[in-house]
């Protein structure tokens, strides 16, 4: 009787672990969003090995190019995973210069001032999906799977101007410099002539890539894990030819110029950090489950 009893009370304690031990890991229909854990770490071991200058950790995008990274459990055992940006932007600056060709005021009246603008503008979308298999025991899960990501990005720089050139001048006319205001609009046509930039394009970029990946996480707490993974597959990127808009006279002609620059192009199949569609995949990553 004692021997049984020692067996059901053994039973019932190993129940009860598996059970505990089942409420670290996420369940069918839960949702989980990946961030760096680096951070994290270095916080840890800076503030175990005494460093007076430790600062709070920030929560950090999984990859480098910023993509919002998630996963949703289907079952124990698999889960359909993704990675999001979608960006879009544009800045418009302004500057006041004097009107060229207007009368000299006399006072108390202002000159006469003309508008000239510079407006920038982007976009940057990155998506990928896959999913992967789960397996593994207590708190020690690994995983293997497969996604395909693809990447677009653009940018345009636009300039307006109040003063017209004249071509009899021989060069441009009372314009603002944008520089400080983090446009470039200010340079030399391909004659040596003084210029202004009307308008520029960056290269159209585009990237797709596939891979098969594997890794390992360890819960820490219920439902919160440390792991990594490491991936292989393919990857190509290319980036169409930038182009720059400038007018300019000779003294007698106003014209314009279009420069393009070069186009870029580049195939991998390799390891992760060659493949920029994902992002480097090496890194230590902290993923929440909910």
């Amino acid at each position: 009787m004692k021997k049984l009893a020692i067996l059901v009370g053994a039973i019932a304690l190993t129940g009860s672990t598996f059970a505990q031990e089942k409420q670290y890991l996420p369940e069918s229909g839960d949702w989980a969003v990946g961030i760096d854990a680096t951070p994290f770490l270095n916080y840890l071991g800076n503030f175990i090995g005494g460093n007076g200058t430790n600062t709070a950790p920030n929560w950090n995008f999984l990859t480098t190019n910023q993509t919002i990274t998630g996963k949703y459990f289907a079952s124990e055992d698999m889960a359909y995973r993704g990675s999001l940006r979608i960006g879009f932007g544009s800045n418009t600056e302004r500057g006041m210069v004097g009107q060229t060709g207007a009368a000299a005021p006399t006072y108390p009246a202002l000159a006469a001032m003309v508008e000239d603008t510079y407006k920038s503008s982007f976009s940057n979308i990155g998506l990928a999906g896959g999913f992967e298999k789960r397996k593994g025991s207590g708190r020690l899960i690994g995983f293997y799977g497969a996604e395909l990501g693809i990447a677009f990005g653009s940018s345009k720089e636009a300039y307006t101007y109040g003063n017209d050139i004249v071509a009899a001048d021989g060069t441009i006319p009372a314009t603002t410099d944008f520089m400080a205001m983090g446009g470039e609009n200010l340079g030399l046509d391909t004659y040596g002539n003084d210029a202004r930039i009307t308008e520029s394009k960056g290269g159209s970029m585009f990237g797709i890539g596939i891979r098969g990946f594997i890794g390992a996480e360890y819960f820490v707490l219920p439902k919160l894990s440390l792991g990594g993974e490491f991936g292989w597959g393919l990857g190509v990127m290319s980036a169409g030819a930038s182009s720059t808009t400038m007018e300019s006279t000779d003294g007698s002609t106003v014209g314009t110029q279009t420069m393009e620059g070069s186009k870029s192009s580049a195939f991998g199949l390799d390891t992760d950090f060659n493949n920029s569609v994902f992002g480097p995949a090496g890194s230590l990553r902290m993923t929440f489950h909910f």
